[in-house]
């Protein structure tokens, strides 16, 4: 593969913060340089079922997840490639006619509770990286979120993290901090891990544009 940018995995529990720490390396290089690649938007379209059908997926189960197109979009990003990232409706799950376009960048960054799941996909990155949070921090950003963003109500929230969320966590996110190259306590607000991940890209930025 000829490489153009350099890819990072951010994983962890919902609500351990992830996001806050690939803002926070997107803020130090700038838009320019980082692409954000949400897991989230390689949903499964799932069009060709009932409203009712849709309600019983596990959404937080690696089967809901396609990571075929994922692997895809990654390895062309990491070519130089543009490509159309799906824009994914969480209120009827299913994709939305229109995509993201997303240009060339020295720096991907892919961020999602499966992040490191997929071997291929892990196998592509640079740096792995899993941020750990306590459980009732994570539960607490769980609710607000799908509340405010997502128009779900308390009750539902409560059921489906019982039901999936938590289980699903043990059975198959917990379990792929071990590929983590770097563990991340309470995410974008661990300040001295977000300088050592700076130094560590720039590292790689460098010897990259030097090869290339």
């Amino acid at each position: 593969m000829n490489k153009y940018a350099i890819l990072i995995g951010i994983a962890g529990g919902t609500g351990s913060g992830k996001t806050s720490i690939a803002k926070a390396i997107a803020s130090d290089f700038g838009k320019s340089e980082v692409a954000l690649i949400e897991q989230d938007s390689y949903y499964k379209n799932l069009s060709n079922l009932t409203i009712e059908e849709r309600s019983l997926v596990n959404f937080d189960h690696p089967d809901a997840i396609d990571f075929t197109l994922m692997r895809d979009h990654l390895q062309k990003l990491m070519e130089g490639n543009v490509v159309d990232i799906p824009i994914y409706d969480y209120t009827t799950h299913t994709r939305e006619k229109k995509s993201r376009k997303v240009e060339k960048h020295h720096i991907i960054i892919l961020e999602g509770i499966l992040a490191l799941f997929d071997q291929k996909i892990r196998n592509m990155m640079d740096i792995k990286i899993y941020v750990e949070t306590a459980d009732d921090i994570r539960v607490i950003r769980r609710i607000k979120r799908d509340i405010n963003k997502r128009e779900r109500t308390f009750p539902s929230v409560i059921e489906q993290y019982y039901k999936t969320v938590r289980p699903m966590h043990i059975q198959f996110v917990e379990p792929t901090k071990k590929y983590a190259d770097i563990i991340v306590p309470e995410g974008g607000q661990n300040k001295v891990a977000v300088d050592i991940l700076r130094t560590k890209i720039m590292t790689l930025l460098i010897n990259s544009k030097n090869t290339n």
